[in-house]
């Protein structure tokens, strides 16, 4: 999984902006409200948030770790996303974006409508 990859599955989904923050990360957002994040420039890890139930499953097992400064909100960090199956990662992505969808205004939502 690439940038690339990832800019594709996510980018197509309803009121998704992407945008660089801090310096060097690439942050996709819903509404304004980021529900994914990655490194800008080359390969790296993947942070996004998980249901609070799934987080120390998910912390437990290998490869998956909290994520740096978003823990307490419950957002994991995949080291190696290549790893996971595209499916998985896609799942778990498409998840995190619900999840954020979810705490947005009803408004809102009805207007992200997929």
């Amino acid at each position: 999984m690439d940038r690339a990859d990832l800019q594709g599955w996510v980018g197509a989904w309803p009121g998704v902006e992407a945008s660089i923050k801090w310096g060097e990360d690439l942050v996709f957002s819903v509404a304004g409200k980021m529900f994914c994040v990655t490194r800008a420039h080359g390969e790296g890890a993947v942070s996004f948030k998980v249901e609070d139930d799934r987080f120390l499953e998910l912390t437990e097992r290998p490869g998956f770790q909290p994520a740096p400064y978003l823990a307490r909100s419950h957002w994991v960090m995949v080291a190696q996303p290549g790893r996971l199956a595209p499916e998985e990662l896609r799942a778990l992505l498409r998840r995190s974006y619900e999840l954020v969808r979810a705490k947005l205004p009803k408004k809102t939502q009805r207007e992200l409508a997929d």
